[in-house]
């Protein structure tokens, strides 16, 4: 081992107590770890909304949970890939991510995951601040009618919104407070939200009288074109729905015993607990036709239609508490992070936490998931056109170009081995800017801002892969431009790539 390149002070502006590597001492997580975070972070309102979106948009029980968990199979590849650097050199995603961007280029990969896990922050922050409002409104009428102060155009009313801000300040608290004061309501969504999930299963199918009638409800799709239309869109949706963890789940793999304890728990968690409580969604969802005439989609809504005002306030506390645990475990800690590698001296994670929350209330939520169709189609879909780049030029340069070695100090160094020029590495921005492109026509049109006969129907096609597409173009865009960079130099360190023992020594802040 290099000695003075393990030691070296790393430079100032490139580190923080939140950034630099954990030392190996204090990797303490194992298998059951990781495990559980995953069935914690896949019991939640969106997970639900997820299965259920699909049954609304038109698939029957099981084409439902297949598309599910196709989807968490497909996206638990880039998620171990990923993990490995985590676990190996102990470092987080903004800081894996100066390997192949740049120590400066690392802040566009780490932006754009911070604004995504901004408005998931916004979206969970909505369901919880909505649950108090339906639990708030069965005691106090006049919360429904109160004076509408917001635009028509916003779709927000008054109601709803005070009480989504005073959640709002409540997560805001919670950040001032550290992440710290999450753990014991972790504790209690672990034992109640299961509780809730079995109690809401057994409801719906002792409304509905029984699986039976539940299952029985056909696909909607009148012939097999319509249904391949909505699936491949939706299983891009799939992998979109955990597309922002898979890039930053170095945040949480550093902090791994070794490398089988991060790859087995996650691969035991993930797609098992994501098609688990999805199977409840699909059912209680399926059975809300069968009882009311109609599917209703958001838990939130139905759960206000049960007649005991105890039992609809329990309830929606119950889905404020845990929408609180996993807003700040999810969607604080990683954005915080990504925050703070743009000026690691200014910003403190707890400051990142509070940008985090600023933009998630500017992101509009309540629109993002007013219907099944704009959640995954204009959601999922749309950032993980922007995400799958990002995960095609990591993987490619760790594996293929680095062969999975890094120089652990020079991640620190303004003038190390990823300091490229100026701190950026072109092709890596040249790499994300070519797969992005082909899937900006789909989305446009997605959102309604062109019009479908405007733009070659191949490429608005190209939109219901973009994950995919995004990660292939970028991926193989990066190498070509890595390798002809590099041509006639030495290999793998002409890249940028200082290799270091198999065991990172660990970087002296």
């Amino acid at each position: 081992m290099d000695t003075a390149t393990a030691t070296h002070t790393p430079d100032a502006g490139l580190t923080s107590p939140d950034l630099a590597p954990v030392a190996p001492a204090e990797r303490t997580w194992g298998t059951g770890n990781y495990a559980a975070l995953w069935v914690s972070m896949s019991l939640c309102i969106p997970t639900y909304m997820l299965a259920s979106s699909l049954i609304e948009g038109g698939m029957n029980w099981w084409q439902a949970l297949l598309t599910i968990f196709l989807g968490n199979t497909i996206v638990l590849v880039p998620m171990l890939l990923n993990g490995r650097a985590g676990a190996q050199y102990g470092i987080p995603f903004p800081v894996f991510a100066r390997a192949s961007f740049g120590v400066r280029g690392a802040n566009v990969p780490a932006l754009l995951r911070a604004i995504i896990a901004c408005g998931w922050f916004g979206i969970q922050t909505w369901i919880g601040g909505y649950a108090l409002y339906q639990m708030a409104v069965l005691w106090v009428p006049g919360l429904a009618t109160l004076p509408a102060v917001f635009p028509a155009s916003w779709g927000l009313t008054t109601g709803p919104a005070l009480l989504f801000f005073l959640f709002w300040l409540l997560n805001m608290y919670v950040v001032h407070k550290g992440v710290d004061s999450i753990r014991k309501l972790l504790v209690f969504k672990a034992f109640f939200l299961p509780v809730a999930a079995l109690a809401l299963l057994w409801w719906a199918i002792a409304a509905g009288k029984g699986l039976g009638p539940i299952l029985a409800q056909p696909s909607k799709f009148t012939d097999s074109a319509q249904f391949w239309a909505f699936f491949f869109p939706s299983l891009t949706g799939m992998v979109g729905f955990w597309a922002t963890l898979s890039l930053n789940i170095p945040d949480f793999t550093r902090y791994a015993t070794s490398q089988r304890a991060q790859q087995l728990g996650q691969a035991i968690g993930l797609p098992t607990s994501m098609t688990m409580f999805s199977f409840v969604g699909v059912v209680v969802t399926s059975a809300t036709f069968v009882i009311y005439g109609k599917t209703i989609w958001d838990p939130v809504v139905l759960a206000g239609k049960f007649d005991s005002k105890l039992l609809v306030s329990f309830a929606m506390l119950a889905v404020a508490l845990s929408t609180l645990a996993t807003n700040i475990a999810a969607n604080i800690v990683s954005p915080a992070n990504d925050f703070a590698n743009l000026s690691p001296e200014r910003i403190s994670f707890k400051t990142g936490g509070y940008i985090t929350g600023v933009i998630g209330l500017l992101t509009f939520p309540w629109k993002l998931i007013a219907d099944p169709t704009g959640f995954i189609f204009t959601w999922l879909v749309g950032y993980s056109g922007l995400l799958g780049p990002i995960g095609g030029i990591m993987i490619v340069d760790y594996y293929l170009l680095r062969r999975q070695r890094l120089d652990l100090a020079g991640l620190y160094q303004y003038r190390g081995p990823y300091a490229y020029r100026n701190g950026v590495n072109r092709a890596a921005i040249w790499a994300l800017v070519l797969g992005v492109l082909p899937n900006i026509p789909g989305f446009l049109v997605a959102v309604g801002a062109l019009g479908k006969d405007a733009v070659w129907p191949a490429l608005v096609s190209l939109y219901n892969y973009s994950w995919f597409v995004g990660f292939l173009v970028s991926g193989g865009v990066y190498l070509l431009l890595m390798r002809t960079q590099t041509a006639g130099q030495s290999a793998p360190n002409a890249a940028g790539a200082a290799a270091v023992p198999s065991a990172a020594p660990s970087l002296v802040p």
